[in-house]
Formats: structure tokens, sequence, C-alpha cells
């Protein structure tokens, strides 16, 4: 079984980004921003409320501190600050999840942070110091450190994959600053190869593994909710009613 979960609540004072109201109908898990890549109380709060009345489960997406470069970019952090970092993200959005009477359902790293920790150490420790302290999944992709320090770690592992990004000859994903519009058919056609066979094609054409537990869609690609709507429909019969 699968679930479709999708980065969101990714606005930030005036500014909005991503059409969060028109992805809620489409998605069963939501992975909110949590201050440091995107949002702000404000906009955690009404994406956690938003959810609630949706019955969209919440996930926190932290990140490394990098608001202007939304999280995209990577940096130089050691171990326990990183930690640090991360358990005051997720707290700030517990504390909203608290107020509504919503549990924290896991934690997902963001963007460069998520490329780091699959291939750091350093960096997956630090996620999982953080994760110690919340008790709730963590969201990555197999064949990299998410799976095996996580799992090394005693934390329950959702492996992850992306309707709406490529994949290198490698087997990892390809992580982009700006998401351009992806063709839906073949976004489905991609997530239901995933489910079913366990692969997907890389840029070159080469098959590589992948797992699909969770088949994630991003609020900023341009026409998410049309990818979101299709993906939905195309694994219907995989997806997780829970």
């Amino acid at each position: 079984m699968t679930v479709i979960n999708c980065d969101m609540g990714e606005g930030f004072g005036l500014y909005r980004m991503g059409d969060d109201e028109g992805l809620m109908p489409h998605i069963t898990v939501a992975n909110v921003a949590c201050g440091f890549h995107a949002s702000d109380f404000s906009h955690m709060h009404r994406t956690v409320r938003l959810a609630k009345r949706m019955g969209v489960k919440v996930g926190a997406h932290p990140s490394l501190p990098d608001l202007q470069g939304f999280g995209r970019r990577e940096m130089k952090i050691g171990r326990e600050e990183l930690a640090d970092c991360l358990i005051y993200q997720i707290g700030a959005l517990k504390g909203f999840l608290d107020a509504e009477g919503i549990a924290l359902n896991h934690i997902k790293p963001h963007g460069a942070l998520y490329g780091m920790a699959a291939r750091m150490e350093h960096a997956a420790e630090a996620v999982c110091d953080a994760a110690d302290v919340y008790q709730v999944p963590l969201m990555g992709m197999i064949n990299t450190l998410h799976e095996s320090i996580y799992t090394a770690r005693g934390h329950e592992f959702i492996a992850e994959f992306y309707a709406d990004l490529d994949y290198s000859d490698d087997g990892f994903v390809i992580i982009t600053r700006d998401h351009p519009p992806v063709d839906t058919a073949k976004a489905a056609e991609r997530c239901v190869r995933a489910v079913r066979e366990g692969k997907t094609t890389s840029v070159s054409g080469k098959d590589v593994a992948v797992r699909a537990d969770a088949i994630c869609v991003h609020s900023d690609t341009p026409n998410a909710v049309d990818i979101a709507r299709t993906v939905k429909a195309a694994v219907a019969p995989w997806l997780d009613a829970a």
C-alpha cells in the first residue's frame, strides 16, 4: 500500500506558494514546512487547520536554515547543531498540531538536507537524533543512508518516490531549485511502475530500483494539482485507505 504526500505550507508572510487548498483533496499526507526554508507561524497553523478539515495526516518538513535559498542550498553544519535545528523546527509545528488535536505523523527532511542525509553520515544521524525526541517514522529513499541509518537507529522507514522529479543512474532523485511543469500522464505512468515493479527509468534510460511506500508531489510544481489528481487516480488500487 502507498500514500500520496505533498510538500506544502510553503508561503511566507504575504507571499503565497502552491495551491494547498487545491491539492489537499488529492493527497493523504502533508509534509508541512517548519519555518526555515519557507512558512511562518501563521502559515503553519493555517496549513494544519486545512489538513485537519480535509482529513489529511501531517508530517514535519524541516530544512537547513536557508529561507532565502528555499532550503535547496547545502551548507556545512555539524551533527549537534543540525539536530538542534531540526528539533526546534519540528517542535514549532508540533505546537500547532497539539493546538488542533492532531498527531505528528512523520518527519521528512527538506531539499538539500534530504540529499545530505542520503549520503552524509553526520546528517543522517542528526535526523535520527531529532526523531528520537518525537518518536515518529522517517521518510526517505531506499539504497541510501536514509534507509541504512534510519533503520539501524530503530526508526520506522517510509520509502518515498517522486512523481515530479527525475532520477539519476544511481537511483537518486535529482533535486532542482526550480520545478518545471510535468507531463501528468507520464508522471502517473512512472508512479504505477514504481508501485507495481519497484523500478523507474533514469534520465539516461537506465532502470533503477525504487520503492513507493509514499509518492510525493511538490506543491511548487506549476501543475501540481493536476499531477496529484492524475497520480491518485492511477494508483488508486494501491492507496492506503487508513
